[in-house]
């Protein structure tokens, strides 16, 4: 079972007293289960919150993720091979259609896929369970 995390931390402006509002947004895998968290507590005043859920991130969470980390992007080893294990793992892993799957697959098979670096490691697992040969590549890390 795989690992993988990313984060970022930003600010903006705090709804309740217009203080600085740290929020601290991430994705990550756990018990192979693809996760997203953000906590976020204004340095001015008592507003915080946590909040935590299963499957994608919301768009505003990867949007963060991808500017900070950029896009990770996955690719069938073999492009020749049969999509008949592609397909299982997609349907399997995002609840797709058989019609959606194979727009998928075949976006897979032909550019590759590119998503947060957590998103791919998680759909390059289930491929993987499947027998299902892919290359992952990273984006270089960002500089500190």
């Amino acid at each position: 079972m795989i690992t993988a995390t990313q984060g970022v931390k930003f600010t903006s402006s705090c709804a309740s007293c217009g203080g600085e509002l740290v929020r601290d947004v991430g994705q990550f895998i756990d018990r192979g289960r693809l996760r997203w968290g953000v906590e976020g507590q204004c340095q001015a005043c008592p507003n915080a919150w946590c909040e935590m859920d299963t499957g994608p991130a919301p768009e505003e969470i990867r949007q963060a993720l991808l500017t900070k980390h950029g896009a990770a992007q996955l690719c069938l080893a073999n492009k020749e091979a049969s999509l008949v294990p592609v397909l299982r793992a997609l349907r399997e892993i995002h609840h797709l259609s058989l019609g959606e799957a194979r727009l998928v697959a075949a976006d897979l098979r032909s550019v590759g896929l590119v998503g947060t670096f957590v998103e791919i490691a998680y759909l390059a697992e289930g491929l993987r369970n499947r027998s299902v040969t892919v290359t992952v590549i990273r984006p270089p890390d960002p500089p500190d």
